[in-house]
């Protein structure tokens, strides 16, 4: 069956292989081997773990087609799938990364890639003109988040091809806001895509994933090296996990989405809410940019307190939500942007980025949106 012309739910439930080639069996076993005989002392298809395993490469072979990429990737998690990634770059090169990116993002970039020799700027994605003048001729790379996190910036993809193509660039995008379900960035130009896969494509907060696809073959033979020498690859049964995650992606993110929509409405209007930041706000800055490249608005909202103080009133107060420094599960999860997811980065950057103490983000879950809205708003009466 050739699945590269289906619809994106048919390719959510059926991936690349939905059943197992040797029994038939409904979903592909967990293969838990380290290793893999070789027949005469002849290799096959998988002869190590760490460089393939049945279970892995279902994966890897679903987010290779639901990104419409030319191979897929899967690490231990998010942040692996980042380092993986930039691990493309060499001593000496340049790097162009947001201003205003993810905590764990910011703290690979600013502590680890300088010990390697790369630099990394700092700089607005969502202006061009930055972009553009901060390449130098050491530049390699532009890496990419859009929206940011938690700010919801949006960067043009289109420009950015059209400058990194212009300077000989590579692009690397991390995609877990969106999913390949509201946004595919490698039909626009994108080198590169990377997941936090313990979020929405897991969907459950029960694994640590990461994803990496790919549009070209020298980049993912490049990759596949990186992958095989440094190791750190999904296990059998988080591989598992993942790809029965991924089936039910569509009904999940579309349930989650329409209950962001509804309470960044309400949140909008409440006495205690300074500003809501989200997509499908009629007065969101970069609305027309963002669903001119995207499907939806997605399932994260950020909102600000009138008064920061009130933060900790009302991360006692709430009871549905998991207060955690994450998100894209069933539940939803409410997350001290400062504190939790970045924590890492220091207060004076955190100022100037413009997270400020009484920044909250908002992953909805699957519930009751009404249920949901009469949490938070118990817990906004005392702020």
């Amino acid at each position: 069956m050739t699945l590269s012309d289906k619809r994106i739910a048919t390719l959510l439930v059926h991936q690349g292989q939905d059943r197992d080639p040797a029994t038939g069996a409904s979903t592909v076993p967990i293969y838990q081997a380290s290793t893999y005989h070789h027949p005469g002392g002849v290799g096959q298809e998988f002869d190590y773990a760490r460089s393939g395993n049945p279970s892995r490469q279902q994966v890897e072979e679903a987010i290779a087609l639901l990104e419409g990429g030319v191979r897929g990737f899967a690490f231990s998690s998010g942040m692996a799938a980042i380092g993986s990634a930039l691990s493309l770059l060499e001593a000496g090169d340049h790097l162009i990364a947001p201003d205003d990116l993810y905590g764990g993002s910011y703290r690979y970039l600013t502590m680890l890639l300088p010990r390697q020799g790369i630099e990394v700027s700092l700089v607005d994605q969502s202006d061009r003109a930055q972009v553009a003048a901060a390449i130098r001729p050491t530049t390699r790379a532009l890496f990419l988040e859009t929206p940011s996190n938690p700010l919801f910036k949006i960067t043009d993809l289109r420009a950015m091809v059209d400058l990194a193509r212009e300077h000989r660039l590579l692009t690397l995008l991390d995609n877990t806001f969106m999913t390949p379900l509201l946004q595919r960035p490698l039909d626009l130009g994108i080198d590169v895509t990377i997941h936090s896969a313990t979020k929405f494509l897991g969907g459950h907060s029960d694994i640590l994933a990461g994803l990496v696809a790919v549009g070209d073959n020298e980049i993912a033979g490049r990759i596949k090296r990186i992958q095989n020498s440094f190791g750190a690859v999904l296990g059998p049964f988080d591989s598992f996990l993942l790809s029965r995650g991924i089936k039910t992606l569509k009904l999940r993110l579309e349930a989650s989405q329409a209950n962001a929509q509804e309470l960044a409405t309400r949140l909008a209007r409440h006495s205690a809410v300074a500003r809501v930041i989200y997509p499908g706000l009629d007065d969101f800055v970069g609305r027309d940019r963002h669903f001119s490249q995207a499907g939806g608005a997605g399932a994260v909202l950020s909102f600000e307190l009138t008064d920061a103080a009130a933060v900790k009133s009302l991360l006692e107060r709430v009871q549905l939500p998991i207060v955690a420094p994450s998100l894209g599960g069933v539940e939803t999860i409410l997350t001290h942007c400062w504190s939790m997811s970045h924590a890492a980065i220091p207060a004076a950057i955190k100022e100037q980025m413009g997270i400020t103490q009484g920044l909250l983000r908002i992953s909805a879950g699957i519930e009751d949106v009404e249920d949901l809205w009469e949490d938070l708003d118990q817990g906004l009466q005392q702020c």
